[in-house]
């Protein structure tokens, strides 16, 4: 049986005050004008920068749980096989995948919503229905998309973004660098277009990863991307212990990297390319927020690398 976008979602009591709170809303200029974040665990979140990044706000702030979603019905369980504990002669537990929605207060008292857990393998198109249906129940008027993407560029120097949104006015202060580029497709990208054929405002930082560290930790690119959540919306988010992770990950990454000739070349010959660029764009206000951006063919080329590296995994 097809479940109806409505049905792949259930509202906790938790969210009647949020509820409530629109049914009364009689004007658009009414609506509450909350901030829905979303960071949905899969192929383009390198390094698990989006998802760390979700985690720490929920580790960090207040917050409650006011909906999940059926992950029976969106999540592959073959293609990302849950973990079960096995003790001795029996099973005794079972992780099930989660896509859960929080309502989160920042630092100052300001609430927002976020979305964290697992990317759907199955029904985009109605899961993304789901999401804009409780958009408009919950007061939501602006969506941002956490992410992360593997490129050609050096740990050494600021993590640097892309920026992409359904209206240019959103993200008028990060520069366009390329034109057209096909790239694989996303739950979190199919959402933007949807929610912005709705006439919702929806926006987005993809953070650059090392290409080296694409499949391990990189703590240095979730706090670029709360930097960033926090440069787009206003909210007051704590950021103190990410930047000392990152900055203990820096020297752990340093220390191995210094151990292979062959890595220290390659950093070395990335730290030119991205200081060619920058020296190229002197004066330019932006450059300590943007930085280095490869080519498209060099995008394409990282792309690949990364799903073909993320479906041997699954392999294996």
């Amino acid at each position: 049986m097809v479940l109806r976008p409505e049905e792949l979602v259930e509202l906790l009591p938790e969210a009647e005050p949020f509820l409530a709170r629109e049914e009364q809303v009689g004007a658009p200029g009414e609506r509450r004008g909350l901030v829905l974040v979303h960071e949905l665990a899969g192929e383009f979140d390198a390094a698990h920068a989006g998802a760390l990044a979700g985690s720490h706000l929920l580790a960090s702030l207040p917050h409650e749980l006011i909906a999940r979603f059926d992950v029976d019905a969106l999540v592959d369980y073959r293609a990302h096989r849950p973990r079960m504990t096995f003790n001795g002669d029996r099973y005794e537990s079972f992780t099930a995948p989660e896509i859960l929605l929080y309502a989160v207060e920042d630092d100052a008292g300001q609430p927002f919503l976020l979305l964290h857990g697992a990317e759907p393998d199955f029904a985009w198109e109605r899961f993304v229905a789901a999401i804009g249906g409780l958009v408009e129940r919950l007061g939501v008027t602006s969506v941002v998309a956490l992410q992360a993407i593997p490129m050609p560029v050096p740990h050494t120097r600021p993590v640097t973004v892309t920026a992409h949104a359904t209206r240019r006015q959103l993200i008028e202060s990060y520069p366009v660098y390329w034109g057209e580029l096909r790239i694989p497709g996303s739950v979190p990208a199919l959402l933007e277009l949807r929610l912005g054929e709705a006439g919702v405002d929806a926006l987005g930082v993809a953070a650059h990863v090392p290409h080296y560290l694409a499949q391990a930790t990189f703590p240095a690119a979730s706090l670029t991307l709360l930097e960033h959540l926090s440069r787009l919306t206003g909210l007051h988010l704590p950021i103190e212990p990410l930047r000392e992770a990152a900055e203990a990950h820096r020297t752990e990454v340093d220390e191995q990297i210094a151990r292979s000739p062959e890595n220290t070349a390659v950093v070395a010959a990335l730290e030119q390319q991205y200081d060619q660029f920058a020296a190229a764009r002197e004066g330019n206000d932006l450059l300590s927020e943007v930085g280095e951006v490869p080519s498209g063919e060099e995008i394409g080329a990282e792309f690949e690398r990364f799903l073909a590296e993320q479906e041997r995994r699954r392999g294996d």
